[in-house]
């Protein structure tokens, strides 16, 4: 086995979640800023260093608004919420092989409960790390490297999956195995290949091939 120990993005990655973020994205900008702003720039961010900072990007003196707008309207949204395609499958025989799984997310673990309490996964995983829980967030290493601390893993013995540019350059500082998925529907998938990560796959049964 080569990677026995494989942790994932949630966003895009493991949830097909999208659409739902989009929405809310342009209701809070819509509802707060009166503007329409481009999708490509509502979801530069997505999946980084977290929600405050990428209303940031928006508005630096409207944040705490837009980022409570946003909450208000994304969180019913979970109740639509599916796994991506194949994924809940995918997870399922990586853990009958033995595998130790994890979640790294941007999303606070609040919103996180959220979505595990509509997809019935949250057993597959032995840890999850939410966006609230480091000072750092992706692409800085902190969050992968407090997954790893909490399995007692070391970072050659790990593989990080996730659908952002921001995924890939936080699992190649932690020094893990960066696997760059294309199914999320957030990112450009030339955007993740700018990132040079060591593996980049379009559906989760490729996965197998590098773990």
């Amino acid at each position: 086995m080569r990677f026995p120990v494989v942790l994932f993005d949630l966003d895009g990655t493991v949830i097909d979640s999208g659409a739902i973020i989009l929405a809310s994205m342009r209701h809070a900008a819509k509802e707060v800023l009166g503007t329409e702003v481009p999708d490509e720039q509502l979801m530069a961010a997505v999946g980084g260093p977290g929600l405050e900072a990428q209303m940031h990007a928006l508005a630096p003196d409207r944040v705490e608004e837009l980022v409570t707008v946003y909450r208000a309207h994304n969180e019913p949204l979970h109740d639509e919420l599916v796994c991506c395609a194949g994924m809940e499958d995918v997870l399922l025989q990586l853990k009958d092989e033995g595998r130790r799984l994890g979640i790294v997310t941007a999303k606070r673990r609040q919103t996180v409960e959220l979505a595990f309490a509509r997809l019935p996964i949250e057993h597959l995983f032995e840890t999850v790390v939410g966006g609230d829980e480091t000072e750092r967030h992706k692409p800085d290493p902190e969050p992968l490297l407090l997954a790893l601390e909490r399995l007692g893993a070391r970072p050659e013995e790990a593989a990080y999956a996730g659908d952002a540019p921001f995924d890939v350059r936080a699992a190649k500082a932690a020094g893990l195995y960066a696997i760059a998925v294309a199914w999320g529907g957030i990112h450009a998938r030339e955007g993740l290949e700018a990132e040079r990560p060591d593996a980049l796959v379009d559906t989760p049964e490729e996965l197998f091939g590098h773990l």
